[in-house]
């Protein structure tokens, strides 16, 4: 019997923490990549890498990582449309999941973006969707939504850090812990 192989792009530990489960009752082998260069700013890029690498460790899978943000990219592209920076970040993060699978030898990948019910999934699978096309790869959908809740307690118990905004300036903006999380992180609300 073949070994079924997949990267799993991942956006932060716990919302792989369903998802790869899940993979793996499946019978894959999954490799994850946190690629992310929206998540500003870059201490909590580094919160969250700490715990795909704790995760990566407690799950015993390997995790390929790109360790920096990117502001200016992300304060650059401007649009008075949320779903406009939602649907480039999609697309940003799918192209490149896609093209780094394909130059590493993997037959297929998938998020662990599919587990949130914050997400547009309908975009998200089209942006992943145009990337496998792109570089011929196959992209596989999983709707881990229901699994979101397990997840997070999976999470919880694995004492993973579980953040309250999707990563990027905006969503940082639009959070109702905003101040908060800017006291965690050390900055101000200037900042």
């Amino acid at each position: 019997m073949k070994t079924k192989t997949l990267l799993l792009h991942m956006c932060c530990g716990p919302c792989a923490e369903y998802p790869l489960e899940a993979l793996r009752e499946e019978g894959f082998t999954v490799s994850g990549y946190f690629f992310n260069p929206n998540i500003q700013p870059q201490k909590e890029l580094d919160r969250r890498l700490a715990g795909v690498r704790k995760l990566s460790e407690l799950r015993d899978f390997p995790v390929f990582a790109l360790e920096r943000c990117d502001e200016q990219v992300w304060r650059d592209f401007s649009s008075p449309n949320k779903a406009d920076h939602c649907n480039y970040c999609y697309r940003v993060r799918m192209f490149e999941a896609a093209r780094f699978a394909k130059e590493n030898d993997f037959p297929a990948f998938t998020s662990t973006l599919f587990v949130s019910p914050w997400q547009d999934h309908e975009a998200l699978k089209q942006a992943a969707e145009e990337a496998a096309e792109h570089y011929g790869i196959r992209f596989e959908y999983r709707d881990f939504r229901p699994g979101y809740r397990q997840g997070q307690e999976m999470a919880k118990a694995d004492e993973l850090y579980r953040q309250r905004y999707c990563g990027c300036i905006y969503s940082l903006g639009e959070s109702n812990y905003k101040e908060k999380i800017l006291k965690q992180l050390d900055l101000s609300a200037d900042a």
